[in-house]
């Protein structure tokens, strides 16, 4: 079972999030085990100070160095001799993009604490000291990591042996094999003048599989040519 602890200023946020759908589900049935933490706890003035004026002037408000070391250290032990199993990610646009890849990386962890960046960033000091790597979800910015904290363990769930009512859904889906997910279809099998492909009703488990290969190179090519050439880089 995984454990992921989160760190943020808003938990609140999260309650909601952990008990519906397919995340609540792993957390009943004791796949997962997900903390949510308060900043706030760890800081000593009564005020609960978490951000001060950045150096050098500026837009907006930088998050102070000393609630998040105190905090990190807490939770998953004095970097770097806290257990290598316990890895530390600042949700951040500065980081490493998240990919499929990247989450099954996560996925083979035993711990994991995501921390929450808010304002306009986090005091440089805690990252080095404290933070294993900042990780971002896409090339754009959000108010804050708890939305991105929150698609970090979806995805993991998603990963989890059991967690899923068809263990087969997570390889098939787009970006497990490289490639997008070809066009779904469900009943009935005419709707608004479209009829779903024959293939598809057909009952020939091979061709079925050979038109879902076809659709899914083809969809990747049209809409995300990019993926392809990785594929061609690492091959």
């Amino acid at each position: 079972m995984q454990r992921v602890d989160v760190l943020t200023i808003f938990p609140e946020l999260f309650e909601p999030f952990l008990r519906v759908s397919i995340v609540g589900k792993a957390l009943r049935e004791g796949l997962l085990e997900v903390g949510v933490h308060d900043l706030r706890d760890w800081t000593r003035d009564r005020h609960r100070t978490v951000d001060d004026a950045p150096y050098g002037g500026g837009p907006g408000m930088v998050m102070k160095p000393e609630p998040l070391v105190a905090a990190i250290e807490a939770l998953a032990g004095r970097k770097p001799e806290r257990a290598p199993a316990c890895r530390t990610l600042l949700m951040s646009p500065q980081g490493r993009r998240l990919d499929q890849a990247g989450l099954a990386g996560l996925a083979g962890l035993d711990r994991l604490l995501i921390v929450c960046g808010r304002y306009e960033g986090v005091d440089q000091r805690a990252i080095e000291l404290a933070v294993d790597e900042e990780l971002s979800v896409g090339d754009y910015v959000l108010s804050g990591g708890e939305v991105p904290a929150m698609l970090v363990i979806e995805g993991l769930v998603r990963l989890l042996p059991g967690a899923l009512g068809n263990p087969a859904s997570a390889g098939a889906e787009s970006f497990s094999t490289g490639l997008l997910e070809g066009p779904q279809y469900t009943r009935p099998p005419v709707f608004g003048g479209l009829a779903v492909p024959e293939v598809l009703r057909s009952g020939d488990h091979a061709a079925v599989a050979e038109w879902r290969a076809r659709e899914a190179s083809e969809r990747t090519r049209k809409r995300r040519p990019d993926l392809l050439e990785t594929g061609k880089e690492e091959s």
